[in-house]
C-alpha cells in the first residue's frame, strides 16, 4: 500500500522535533531546537500556524493539566511556557553536577508525569555539530509536585519515550546505540524494570517515537528516510518512505488522530542535497490507515 506524504507547514526548521498533538486544544506543537530556537503550534482547521521565538533551546513539549500551558525540555532543563503570557519559565536542573548537559526528548505517562532523558550536549547555539565524548545522560521522572527521580543512566542521546496502550511497557532509545529498549512499566508506582532490546532496523538510526491504538512503534529514522512501524514484538510491519532523509519525530492527530505528523530536519545538508530534497525543515503529514493516542497531559 503507497502512503502518500506530504507538506502540511512549510517551517523550514534546521531541526524540527519533538511533535506533540494537544487534544484539548486540536492543535499540533513542536519545535525547532537551535538558536534562534522556535516553538510552532499548527491548527490543522484553519491552517495557521503559531510560532514562538525561544530564548534558549528547546527540544519537547507537552501540555499542562491545568491548562495554562506547557511543560518544555529545555537546554537548561525543565522550563514552563504559559499561553497568556507567551513566556518561558524556568524550573528545574535536573543535571547541575553536568553543566554541559541538556535535555532531549520527553513524553507523560497516564499519570500526568513527564518522563524525559538527558544527554551531553552536542549542538553549538547556532546548530554546528559539537562531539559527544561520554554517555553522561540520564532517564528522568518529573512529577507534578516537580519531585524528580532518576531510573536509568550512562545514556549518549536520549530519544523515544511513549507506552503501550495498556501502560504495561515503555519504551526508551539511546541514539547511539541504534537499539530501541522496552522497560516494564508500573503504572502505579511510575516504576520501571527488565529493560531489553525491543527492535532494530538498517536504515538510519532511530529518533523520536510514538506508538497507536493497535499497539505498533512508529519510530523516526535519521539518516534512513523513512519512518519505521514496529508490531509489539518489534518485527517490522511497515516501512513508510518520507521524501527527506532526516525525519526527526511523530505523533498521531487530527479529529480521528488518524493523521500522522512527522518532524524533519535540513541539518547538515548540502545546497545539492537540499535542492534535492526541498521539503527538508517541513512539518509533514500522511494518513497511514490506523489511528494514534491521546497523549496524557502533565499534572
Amino acid at each position: 500500500m503507497s502512503i502518500s506524504v506530504s507538506t502540511a507547514v512549510a517551517s523550514h526548521d534546521l531541526l524540527g522535533e519533538g511533535a506533540f498533538w494537544d487534544a484539548r486544544r486540536q492543535k499540533l506543537w513542536w519545535v525547532d531546537v537551535p538558536q534562534p530556537a522556535r516553538l510552532h503550534c499548527y491548527d490543522p482547521a484553519s491552517g495557521v500556524t503559531d510560532t514562538y521565538p525561544m530564548p534558549q533551546m528547546v527540544m519537547s513539549v507537552r501540555a499542562r493539566r491545568d491548562g495554562s500551558g506547557l511543560i518544555v525540555a529545555t537546554h537548561s532543563g525543565v522550563s514552563s511556557f504559559d499561553f497568556a503570557s507567551k513566556q518561558l519559565t524556568h524550573l528545574l536542573d535536573p543535571d547541575p553536577a553536568k553543566p554541559y548537559n541538556r535535555s532531549n526528548d520527553g513524553g507523560t505517562d497516564a499519570r500526568g508525569r513527564f518522563w524525559f532523558g538527558t544527554m551531553q550536549n552536542n549542538l553549538q547555539p547556532n546548530g554546528a555539530g559539537m562531539d559527544l565524548l561520554e554517555a553522561a545522560g540520564t532517564l528522568y521522572r518529573l512529577d507534578p509536585d516537580l519531585t524528580l527521580t532518576a531510573h536509568d543512566t550512562g545514556i549518549w542521546i536520549s530519544n523515544t519515550v511513549c507506552w503501550s496502550p495498556d501502560n504495561r511497557t515503555m519504551y526508551f532509545c539511546d541514539t547511539a546505540s541504534g537499539v530501541i529498549s522496552a522497560y516494564d512499566f508500573d503504572l502505579d508506582d511510575g516504576v520501571i524494570s527488565n529493560k531489553r532490546p525491543f527492535a532494530k532496523f538498517d536504515r538510519g538510526v532511530p529518533d523520536g517515537s510514538t506508538v497507536d491504538a493497535e499497539g505498533c512503534l512508529w519510530n523516526a529514522r535519521w539518516d534512513g528516510n523513512c519512518v519505521v512501524r514496529f508490531n509489539p514484538r518489534g518485527e517490522v510491519d511497515m516501512v513508510l518512505e518520507v521524501p527527506v532523509a532526516k525525519p526527526t519525530s511523530c505523533a498521531f492527530g487530527g479529529p480521528d488522530l488518524g493523521d500522522l505528523y512527522i518532524t524533519t530536519a535540513s541539518y547538515g545538508a548540502t545546497e545539492a542535497e537540499l535542492a534535492a530534497a526541498p521539503e527538508s525543515g517541513n512539518l509533514l503529514v500522511c494518513r497511514p490507515g490506523v489511528q494514534g493516542l491521546a497523549a496524557p497531559e502533565f499534572g
